[in-house]
């Protein structure tokens, strides 16, 4: 970790809990990340201890090794995306094994960063987590796509008699057909001229209608209707 990057005046500040079962990078981490203006809420050494303090202090990211004693680190993102909704994972780790960044967005990480980032390739890939941006490591974004599209090819469940789902407004869909297609939540704000929170808001107002978690599940679900091609 090297120069920090300093949260802009009047930005709200973002709770982070950063969990590394190596006690000097997590230290080193947690410090860089409070030097740049976020809110470090906690810090754990393995999975067990990061779900219990992340149950007690609700952060909105989770910086999340993957290689944690206890518990899986991909164990600890399921656990806690599927118990808290709003938060999101960035996973930063040593490993830039392809299977190794398919299971953590499997699980629900929302980003993956190899720990060979600078301070502020972290800093700033943290801040756009908590704004609902997927982050990758270059070269692992294509990456993910390609598993999106893949999940998205996989025979569907068997229906069921449930309600048919809400039908989604001309903007929301049109903001669903550019996540679909990887863009961040940034340049969709660009490429459409409006703001990034009424992006944000898009998103999720759309997740809440569809019944689904996050990014991973919003996308699988655009990709297998064909918004992506649109």
């Amino acid at each position: 970790m090297s120069a920090t990057h300093e949260e802009g005046t009047g930005q709200r500040t973002i709770r982070v809990m950063v969990v590394d079962d190596h006690p000097m990078w997590r230290d080193a981490v947690a410090r860089d990340l409070a030097e740049a203006g976020f809110d470090v809420v906690a810090t754990a050494g393995d999975g067990p201890q990061a779900v219990r303090r992340a149950g007690a202090v609700t952060p909105e990211v989770l910086v999340l090794d993957l290689n944690l004693p206890g518990m899986p680190g991909v164990q600890v993102c399921k656990t806690l995306v599927g118990a808290q909704p709003g938060l999101r994972v960035l996973v930063l780790s040593a490993s830039g094994e392809h299977a190794d960044v398919l299971e953590a967005v499997k699980s629900g990480a929302t980003g993956y960063l190899m720990k060979s980032a600078s301070t502020q390739e972290l800093t700033d890939a943290v801040r756009r987590t908590a704004a609902g941006d997927a982050v990758f490591t270059p070269g692992l974004a294509g990456l993910v796509l390609g598993e999106y599209r893949r999940l998205a090819s996989e025979p569907a469940p068997a229906a069921s008699d449930e309600p048919k789902a809400p039908e989604l407004t001309e903007r929301e869909t049109e903001v669903l057909r550019l996540v679909a297609k990887g863009l961040s939540y940034k340049q969709i704000a660009e490429r459409l001229v409006i703001s990034h929170r009424t992006v944000q808001n898009h998103v999720q107002n759309t997740l809440g209608k569809l019944q689904l978690h996050n990014r991973v599940e919003l996308v699988r679900y655009a990709i297998e209707r064909g918004l992506d091609d649109a």
